[in-house]
């Protein structure tokens, strides 16, 4: 791989991040700013900001060097007022692993211990899923599969966020702010790809997405990043109308390519009536709180 190309993303990165933040958000003196031709920073800016000479910068920028320090990348960070996943995407990308030290990923399972607590989550009449690399959907229990879809039911490649999302019309009438769930499933996969440039599937999944959907490659174009840790959503269900959702996402142990989403409502609320009468729709009272499973991956 040459060098432009190994350099590329990050210079993408740093490029459509400084293109976001305005003079003011960077708290630019009114009389520097003056006028100008586009509404983002100017490289010489960022690097005034960032304490570094506009030279060294341009040299980021253009994929031709890829020697920044993790002081340096940390003050362009800043600079550019970045979250925290948005820094360390930064950071991975301006450090990616050395060819030789990559290894294709291998096949996630989910442990026997997650298995037991989305178990647990189902019989507290609680909606959790478990999403992987690639956003694929690795598990959920029942409930999750009622409020959002039976991911147990589709061929194996659909069992993915991002092509629910992008692909599958329910799930626009599902989420009620449907670009703003698009705009973070699209910048959460941009945040898998710096973690695993070299996986062929996730590269698959991308050039699929572009092809079919014109909105990913929009969101996609934007460069941004997201992690979800903690948050609310608002459903427009079919069955039993409209609930607005809390979420945490936990991370198993064994795997940090995991993620455990875990959804609630507020107490009393009528979105917790609703997750209550969603639970109960057609419930099996033998089976009620076991958890949809792949067949190749049952706990032993």
């Amino acid at each position: 791989m040459d060098r432009d190309n190994t350099g590329a993303p990050l210079a993408e990165f740093l490029r459509s991040a400084r293109a976001r933040l305005s003079p003011y958000e960077a708290g630019l003196d009114e009389p520097l700013v003056g006028r100008r031709r586009v509404a983002g920073l100017r490289r010489e800016e960022l690097a005034r900001l960032a304490g570094v000479s506009v030279d060294y910068y341009t040299r980021l920028e253009q994929g031709r060097s890829r020697s920044a320090s993790p002081e340096v990348l940390d003050a362009l960070a800043t600079a550019l007022h970045l979250d925290d996943a948005e820094r360390e995407h930064l950071h991975t990308l301006a450090r990616p692993t050395p060819a030789r030290r990559r290894r294709r990923p291998r096949p996630q399972r989910v442990h026997p211990a997650t298995w037991r607590l989305l178990d647990t989550l189902e019989a507290a009449r609680r909606p959790a899923f478990v999403l992987g690399r690639r956003l694929e959907v690795l598990a959920h229990n029942r409930l999750a599969g009622r409020l959002i879809t039976d991911f147990r039911a589709l061929p194996a490649v659909e069992r993915n966020q991002a092509r629910f999302v992008f692909l599958d019309p329910h799930a626009r009438e599902l989420y009620v702010n449907w670009p703003a769930v698009a705009a973070d499933t699209a910048a959460m996969l941009r945040r898998d790809a710096g973690r695993h440039p070299d996986d062929p599937a996730l590269s698959t999944l991308i050039g699929d997405l572009s092809i079919r959907s014109e909105e990913f490659r929009r969101y996609w174009s934007d460069n941004k990043v997201h992690q979800r840790t903690t948050g609310s959503k608002d459903y427009h269900h079919p069955l039993v109308g409209d609930l607005t959702i809390t979420y945490q996402a936990l991370a198993p142990a064994d795997d940090p390519d995991q993620t455990l989403f875990v959804y609630d409502a507020e107490p009393g609320s009528p979105s917790e009536t609703a997750l209550h009468l969603l639970a109960q729709w057609n419930e099996p009272a033998a089976d009620s709180h076991i958890p949809l499973r792949w067949a190749d991956d049952r706990p032993r």
